[in-house]
C-alpha cells in the first residue's frame, strides 16, 4: 500500500479514536461491530483463524447483524493447519454462506512443495521467516487486494500480557483501522456466547487446545497454563508477527 493509499484510508476513517474507545469500552461486541458496519460501509473485513473467538465474531456478523453486504472473511492457509481446522472452515462456509477469501504462499499447494522450496521444518530453523511467508505476507496481500479500510481481529486482553492494554479500536502500521470487538471479554464470555447461540467450533478446543495454530507448532495446554502457552512452545514467542 503506497503512502497515498494510506492517506486515503485515514481520510476515510478520520475518527477520534480516543472518543470512540471511550464510547465502546464497555460495549458488547455486537455493539462494536454494529458501529463498524454503520460507520465503515466499505472496506471492512474479518481476519479469522477459526478459533472460538473468531467464530463468535462471525456468528454476530452473519447471523445476528446480517449485513446487507457480507463482510469478507480472510483465512490464511499456511498449509500446516490441523485437519480439524480445515474441516471447520468448510463447515462455517456452508453454515454462514461466508464470503471467504483464502490467501496462502504463492505457487505452493502442498506441505511437500513448501518444504522443497523453503527447507524442511522451516518453523524450527527460522520461525520468523516461516511466519512471514505463511502469515504476514499473505495477510498484507489480502488486506491490500480487498482495499481494506478496517479489519477485525479475535483478540482479547486476557489472552496474554502483551494484549492487556489493547484498545477496542486502533490503527495498524498502514493507517487502517484495526478493530478488536472482544477486547474487553474473557474466554468464559466467548464460550458462554458460543453455547447460547450454538456456534460451531473446532473440536480440538475440547481436547486441550484453547488456542489453535499450525499443527507442527501447537501443543496441548496443561492445567494452570496460559491459554496461548501451547503456541510456539519453547520459542519465547508470544505473537506470530501479525499483531506486532
Amino acid at each position: 500500500m503506497s503512502d497515498s493509499t494510506t492517506s486515503t484510508v485515514q481520510d476515510q476513517t478520520n475518527f477520534n479514536l480516543d472518543k470512540i474507545n471511550q464510547r465502546l469500552e464497555h460495549s458488547h461486541p455486537r455493539e462494536v461491530l454494529a458501529w463498524c458496519l454503520q460507520n465503515i460501509p466499505t472496506g471492512f473485513v474479518q481476519t479469522s483463524a477459526f478459533n472460538i473467538d473468531d467464530m463468535v465474531i462471525t456468528d454476530i456478523l452473519y447471523r445476528d447483524l446480517k449485513s446487507t453486504t457480507p463482510v469478507p472473511v480472510i483465512f490464511l492457509d499456511t498449509l500446516y493447519h490441523f485437519p480439524e481446522t480445515l474441516n471447520l472452515v468448510d463447515q462455517a462456509k456452508a453454515v454462514y454462506n461466508l464470503d471467504l477469501r483464502v490467501y496462502k504462499v504463492p505457487e505452493v499447494d502442498t506441505r511437500e512443495a513448501f518444504a522443497q522450496k523453503f527447507g524442511e521444518a522451516l518453523w524450527d530453523t527460522d520461525i520468523e521467516k516461516f511466519h512471514h511467508i505463511t502469515k504476514i505476507e499473505p495477510l498484507q496481500r489480502g488486506l491490500d487486494e480487498l482495499n481494506t479500510v478496517a479489519w477485525i481481529t479475535g483478540r482479547r486482553r486476557d489472552q496474554a500480557p502483551t494484549r492487556a492494554t489493547m484498545p477496542i479500536v486502533e490503527r495498524d502500521a498502514k493507517g487502517r483501522l484495526k478493530v478488536n470487538p472482544l477486547a474487553n471479554w474473557t474466554r468464559k464470555e466467548s464460550w458462554a456466547y458460543a453455547f447460547e447461540h450454538d456456534v460451531i467450533y473446532n473440536p480440538l478446543h475440547d481436547q486441550g487446545y484453547p488456542s489453535i495454530g499450525d499443527e507442527p507448532i501447537t501443543t496441548k495446554v496443561q492445567d494452570g497454563e496460559d491459554e496461548r502457552a501451547g503456541r510456539w512452545r519453547g520459542s519465547g514467542k508470544t505473537e506470530c508477527g501479525i499483531h506486532i
